[in-house]
């Protein structure tokens, strides 16, 4: 019999080859883009989870999220909603957040890395054993 793992990730820990400092935020990002960048490199590079080969994933999130919002702008501001913009702004939202989990920037990801938060023990809770 085989046993296949098929929707089941590895879990992620720190790597020995982890980036120290942010890279600078590349050129060629959009606006949105950018900010996003600057937004999730500092956890990245604190979880000790992104090296120099991963940044070429870590900039398609953030072409990706700066495309979903820029399609979000252009939406705004018109009367009629564009079908066309809205499937492909679905399209570009679920890339990041596919991407998004292989960086540990979903709540689920990070609880496989281990960067989740733990629950304060002094807590009542009623239903603790």
């Amino acid at each position: 019999m085989s046993v296949h793992s098929r929707g089941v990730k590895p879990a992620l820990g720190p790597d020995s080859d982890a980036l120290m400092k942010a890279p600078p935020v590349p050129k060629y990002l959009s606006a949105h883009a950018k900010a996003e960048w600057k937004r999730i490199m500092p956890q990245l590079i604190a979880r000790q989870i992104i090296t120099k080969a991963d940044l070429a994933g870590v900039e398609h999130y953030c072409v990706a999220v700066g495309a979903a919002h820029q399609i979000a702008d252009t939406m705004s501001a018109g009367a009629l909603p564009d079908l066309k913009l809205g499937g492909l702004q679905i399209r570009y939202m679920q890339t990041a957040r596919q991407l998004a989990a292989e960086y540990g920037l979903t709540p689920t990801s990070r609880a496989r890395i281990g960067a989740a938060v733990p629950d304060d023990d002094d807590a009542d809770n009623p239903l603790a054993v």
